[in-house]
């Protein structure tokens, strides 16, 4: 059909106009010929060692395109991929969440959404982890059931979630409300004393008359995080079981605790039909010993998720160890402190080297930071617990200061969302990076300079790359 001259020009401004309105990514696409290469863009944010730059989009996309030069190349293979991802993000401490729940309601609920929205700046945190309890970084000593010294209540008529109900649920409540999707792991310090060899919150032994009693204390803790709005994922059996000197803490040996989940947790858990998964270990890297025990048993085992993970001590590659001898079982690094008296530089190099790097390509589904939120003096903590933790921010009052480990956490936490996958990437000199393809379909590549000078490089998939430069020290995430 013929169109006349005045209507032929009027179709001809329409589709201008909407080519003009289309997105670039778009017009380029209608612009080019059939069979023509399509460019794409790689965008990027940024983190400086020297903190002028602290996680920024960098404006101007790479943009993909054929040809060599002499630069190290990474390079990208999504044919082989490796372990799904559950989250990234911080241990919500009873502190944390009680300086959160003090600042004014307006400035509270603008820094929950720049810390668990997705859009603009904000930096998607995925996963946290939670005391079941109390732990060194509340402002005291508690369990769901405490009673006067020579008491007991195996039938646990005295269990309650008072001691959350002032501050960790109205944050949760509204931090769910902005991220419904949100994973959430449990973690006990301590049991109740009444249950313990030497009837105190720091160190002792878990009685084993007390085994079943404990089990159902989970249940019952479960099932009523449940019924305030909050679904428990996954809980860790005990936070750091071989370590008896903080306050609170248990002594939990790999035989003990096998025995505890197989005969009584696991129970348990299957009797009240929870599908919160049930991890075991949650201690350094440095025994890895401890989760094959457990995973060895086939009693514990059968109701066992994974094992977890801190790196106060240890090689991050005996994370493999572990899921090399049990691939069917998962793998999660769940804490890690920043210190109050460390120097930013060299955070930002080990933590993302080690942790979102490292532990990642180590099969980790999780890295979590310790801990949230502490005051400018690294309060609150109970007597005996840690006075050197630095939160990923720091509150005095409405005033936040945004530390190391929200950065760090940013750099993935934004874009490795939940259910992406780690894909194959190579691992030039001084280049350690990790890549990932998101359920979108999009990929994410996060690269440290682990060398002293600017570094030019290149990221290489399907036959075509894209030059690159981080500065010494420097964290950058690309997306295409």
């Amino acid at each position: 059909m013929l169109l006349k001259p005045h209507r032929f020009f009027l179709a001809s401004g329409l589709l201008l106009m909407l080519l003009a309105a289309a997105p670039l990514g778009v017009r380029a696409q209608r612009a080019s010929k059939p069979g023509a290469a399509k460019s794409v863009g790689v965008s990027y944010w940024l983190t400086t060692a020297d903190k002028t730059v602290l996680f920024q989009f960098q404006a101007g996309a790479l943009q993909f395109a054929t040809g060599t030069n002499a630069n190290p190349t990474i390079e990208i293979d999504e044919a082989k991929t490796y372990q799904t991802i559950d989250g990234f993000g911080y241990c919500l401490t009873g502190g944390s969440a009680q300086l959160l729940h003090q600042m004014a309601p307006a400035e509270r609920a603008k820094l929950l959404r720049e810390l668990f929205g997705t859009d603009g700046r904000n930096i998607g945190v995925s996963y946290l982890r939670l005391s079941i309890g109390a732990s060194d970084l509340d402002d005291r000593v508690f369990s769901y059931d405490d009673l006067p010294a020579g008491q007991t209540d195996p039938t646990l008529a005295h269990f309650s979630l008072a001691p959350d109900q002032p501050h960790l649920l109205p944050v949760l409540k509204e931090i769910l409300a902005i991220n419904p999707k949100l994973k959430i792991l449990g973690s006990p310090w301590s049991p109740p004393t009444w249950m313990k060899t030497n009837g105190e919150s720091k160190g002792g032994s878990l009685k084993p008359e007390f085994y079943d009693a404990y089990a159902r204390y989970f249940v019952r803790y479960i099932e009523g995080m449940k019924a305030a709005g909050v679904r428990i994922d996954a809980i860790t059996v005990q936070n750091e079981p071989l370590h008896p000197g903080n306050n609170p803490s248990l002594l939990m040996p790999a035989g003990e605790q096998a025995a505890f989940i197989g005969k009584s947790l696991g129970p348990a858990f299957r009797q009240a039909k929870l599908d919160t998964k049930i991890i075991c270990y949650d201690h350094n890297a440095d025994k890895p010993e401890y989760p094959l025990t457990v995973l060895n048993d086939e009693t514990a085992a059968f109701y066992v998720d994974g094992s977890a993970f801190h790196l106060y001590a240890g090689p991050i590659e005996a994370l493999s160890k572990v899921h090399d001898a049990h691939p069917e079982k998962n793998v999660y690094f769940t804490e890690q402190w920043v210190g109050s008296k460390s120097k930013f530089d060299e955070n930002l190099r080990w933590h993302t080297k080690t942790l979102i790097i490292g532990a990642t390509r180590n099969w980790a589904r999780t890295v979590l930071e310790w801990n949230l939120a502490a005051d400018p003096q690294q309060n609150p903590h109970t007597p005996g617990g840690c006075t050197e933790c630095l939160g990923a921010i720091t509150l005095a009052g409405n005033t936040v200061t945004r530390n190391e480990a929200y950065y760090i956490i940013a750099h993935a936490s934004k874009f490795v969302r939940p259910s992406s996958v780690r894909i194959a990437s190579t691992l030039p000199d001084k280049l350690p990076n990790v890549a990932f393809r998101t359920p979108t379909g999009q990929r994410v590549l996060v690269v440290l300079n682990d060398g002293t000078a600017t570094q030019a490089f290149n990221i290489r998939q399907g036959g075509r790359q894209v030059a690159a430069m981080l500065p010494a020290g420097a964290v950058g995430t690309y997306t295409w």
